[in-house]
């Protein structure tokens, strides 16, 4: 069946991160006094971000609630947003931008979702201008629907909006945990993980996705194979 819809993660699938996502996650704990590793933020990347910051608190042995997740939650929005804006770092994953531009070529939708906030989203396709350059056709953020990933929430969004009513007409293309078990939630036709994000290769085949590359460059022999 052929493909009519890539979803495509965003820091570290499409957007360079260099560690910028779990640095400000450190930062933001920091901020109200409690120290966390980039080690142990890692494994949590993809998830939506109070999710995150929920689960890390609950193993650190803090009692938690809702104020505290948003308090710590709005100082990481804020670290984001201020490196997204101004960080000359910021910058496409070599590659992804003529991959997408190559899959509009061929009539399939380019979509992007992200366990950030629509705000920090906006940031970024403002700051890159993917929508004015015609590179991204949809984005969708965690906060946009009832649950975030691993859940499948944001790729049937998506679907609904493209007038996509199969999922094997998707493929969903992500660089965590996360990722490749939201593909499966959705019953993407394929799911795809890269390892220019959050984890090597051996850490993603623990996960199974259809495959697994190290350069969106190999994407589109996959998905065009898919047809």
């Amino acid at each position: 069946m052929p493909v009519k819809l890539a979803v495509f993660d965003l820091a570290g699938t499409t957007v360079k991160d260099d560690n910028a996502v779990a640095s400000a996650f450190c930062k933001a704990f920091d901020a109200y006094g409690y120290t966390v590793s980039e080690e142990a933020v890692r494994p949590l990347m993809g998830y939506k971000k109070p999710v995150a910051i929920q689960i890390i608190l609950e193993k650190m042995g803090i009692e938690t609630d809702e104020e505290l997740v948003n308090d710590i939650h709005r100082e990481f929005e804020m670290e984001m947003i201020d490196h997204y804006e101004y960080s000359p770092d910021v910058k496409a994953i070599p590659g992804a931008e003529m991959v997408m531009l190559q899959l509009k070529e061929k009539g399939i939708r380019v979509a992007l979702n992200t366990g950030f906030t629509k705000i920090i989203a906006d940031t970024i396709l403002h700051r890159l201008q993917w929508r004015e350059k015609g590179i991204a056709d949809d984005c969708i953020a965690s906060d946009e629907v009832e649950e975030g990933r691993p859940q499948p929430f944001m790729i049937r969004a998506l679907m609904e909006r493209a007038g996509i009513d199969d999922p094997k007409e998707v493929v969903k293309i992500g660089d965590t945990e996360a990722d490749v078990n939201e593909g499966r939630n959705a019953d993407c036709a394929l799911v795809i993980a890269v390892t220019t994000g959050a984890f090597a290769k051996e850490q993603l085949e623990t996960y199974s996705p259809d495959y697994i590359i190290d350069n969106l460059s190999e994407l589109p022999p996959l998905i065009f194979d898919c047809d």
